[in-house]
């Protein structure tokens, strides 16, 4: 099937690590994959978790640390994966270097747009997810520069609110500065859910409150069905389909569709 329109670009960002932001990166690609929505996972993270969590090894050269440098393109990084519509750019230990290398550049914002500029125009894909490292340096910047919406994985614990407030307060200097107009916040995803606790319920409850269009309606649950399958190589589709973790990663990848008409290639 013909695409005859851009790739739209999502960037899971957050500043604070172990939210669940590479576990929902896997699982989010694997379930629009699923839906049959041709989608590409870029891992940018150097600890390459998302790589891994797909089953593949650290290889030299196989990131975007020499397309970032003007050496080959983007597409000639991209693996298939076993699940039909999903493609990955892994990631390895070179891209610990970009973050000081980027800031001798002219434009070093933009520079992730432009070396992925070929692959979101094109007819490929129908969404590009970017996973970054859990800080907001200069690849969490790029990401941002590149995308058209972000989506914040927000853990459902203590101090969650405030950490969320940065974020937001960079999206819109990036706005402000004229670096990419088009970012939104395309929504909020609440993790690490533990249905037996009050402060869970709490938590989730005041970030509605404040976001109410905002917030996606799937809770990703604390799991040690999701805190396994990465270590399997695998996403939690293939780990256990039938677990709470895939339903609500199955409910996200719906709403996902639905909220930013990602459309299917797969005929039925």
């Amino acid at each position: 099937m013909r695409r005859d329109m851009a790739a739209t670009v999502f960037t899971i960002a957050n500043q604070k690590g172990g939210v669940g932001k590479t576990t929902t990166a896997i699982n989010l690609a694997f379930g629009l994959a699923r839906r049959g929505v041709p989608t590409l996972l870029v891992d940018l993270d150097p600890q390459a978790n998302a790589t891994s969590g797909l089953g593949f090894e650290k290889e030299a050269g196989r990131s975007l640390y020499g397309p970032l440098h003007g050496e080959g393109a983007a597409a000639d990084k991209v693996l298939a994966t076993r699940q039909d519509n999903l493609f990955l750019i892994p990631s390895e230990v070179d891209l610990a270097a970009i973050e000081i290398e980027l800031g001798q550049k002219d434009d070093y914002l933009v520079q992730l747009r432009e070396v992925l500029k070929p692959l979101v125009e094109g007819e490929r894909f129908g969404a590009v997810i970017l996973d970054c490292p859990p800080a907001l340096g200069l690849i969490s910047m790029n990401s941002l520069a590149a995308a058209n919406h972000l989506l914040i994985a927000l853990q459902c614990e203590y101090l969650a609110m405030e950490g969320l407030s940065q974020i937001l307060s960079v999206v819109e200097q990036l706005k402000q500065a004229g670096v990419n107009e088009r970012l939104t916040v395309g929504g909020i995803i609440l993790t690490m859910y533990d249905v037996r606790t009050n402060l869970s319920r709490q938590v989730a409850d005041e970030v509605r409150k404040h976001f109410p269009t905002l917030v996606f309606d799937a809770l990703i649950p604390r799991s040690v069905r999701l805190s396994e399958a990465p270590s399997f190589g695998q996403s939690i589709f293939e780990y256990d389909a039938l677990c709470s973790g895939a339903v609500a990663y199955g409910k996200l990848a719906g709403e996902m569709a639905q909220r930013f008409s990602l459309q299917s290639t797969t005929h039925t």
